[in-house]
């Protein structure tokens, strides 16, 4: 987001209160969201939870369309419709509702330095792994994408987005690396977030936009619709990072 348009948002959402009517929007949950979009879903809720900020989850199989960005989830307070969880965690400290306040100058850069971890090495990976290895692709992807849609549009949405992802793993320099690479990467992040956390019970010794952000190792990985797939059989990707999972399950009761 710009500096003119988040100083324009800023403005905005700092005029009115959150609404008891906010909503949330993300795709189909049973049959449709794919594992990226349902971990961005539970950070964003997470979140808002986190600020006590009331929001109601609404399901659409077009959600991605009506998102501003061509991404959710995307939340819905009054006028404003901001999508992503950057965004959104800027529109909400916006109204006055941060997570973030208490820390000093050198924290919030060390957050921000682990959120860019999770968001660029978590992010990519998994979307790697759902539309570039081809047991995920052929077993869970290109299903659940197209299932709201009827043939021959499933397939022709689910062809044409899997074309948008290689096409950007191969301008990032993800096209020619293997899954063992790919995982081996995912290894490293959880253990450099294992690391930091240690035994305490939040990464900075107090809440912050940063632990809302991490719960997407969990929710993009060991998923019930993965573990049974080749790719989850891989050593590096059984470990145990037990204090994380610990935390995740506390974060979301």
């Amino acid at each position: 987001m710009s500096l003119v348009a988040e100083a324009f948002v800023s403005q905005i959402a700092a005029a009115e209160p959150w609404p008891e009517n906010a909503t949330l929007y993300q795709q189909l949950k049973g049959e449709q969201i794919l594992l990226s979009d349902n971990a961005a879903s539970l950070a964003v809720q997470a979140f808002l939870q986190m600020c006590n900020l009331p929001i109601k989850v609404v399901c659409r199989a077009n959600a991605e369309y009506m998102s501003p960005s061509g991404k959710v989830p995307f939340i819905h307070v009054g006028n404003q419709v901001v999508s992503e969880l950057g965004p959104i965690v800027q529109f909400v400290k916006a109204k006055g509702h941060s997570l973030s306040d208490g820390l000093d100058e050198v924290q919030k850069a060390e957050m921000k330095a682990y959120m860019e971890l999770v968001n660029n090495m978590l992010l990519t990976a998994e979307l790697y792994l759902q539309w570039c290895d081809e047991a995920t692709v052929g077993e869970i992807t290109h299903a659940r994408y197209g299932s709201p849609y009827p043939w021959p549009l499933n397939h022709i949405l689910a062809y044409q987005k899997q074309w948008e992802i290689k096409r950007k793993m191969k301008a990032i320099g993800w096209g020619k690396k293997t899954l063992d690479q790919v995982l081996e990467d995912v290894d490293q992040c959880c253990q450099a977030l294992s690391q930091r956390l240690g035994t305490q019970p939040y990464f900075f010794n107090k809440q912050s936009d940063f632990d809302p952000d991490w719960n997407k190792i969990w929710s993009q990985i060991f998923t019930p619709e993965r573990l049974h797939l080749p790719v989850c059989q891989k050593p590096y990707c059984c470990k145990c990072f037990t204090h994380l999972g610990v935390r995740l399950v506390e974060l979301m009761r």
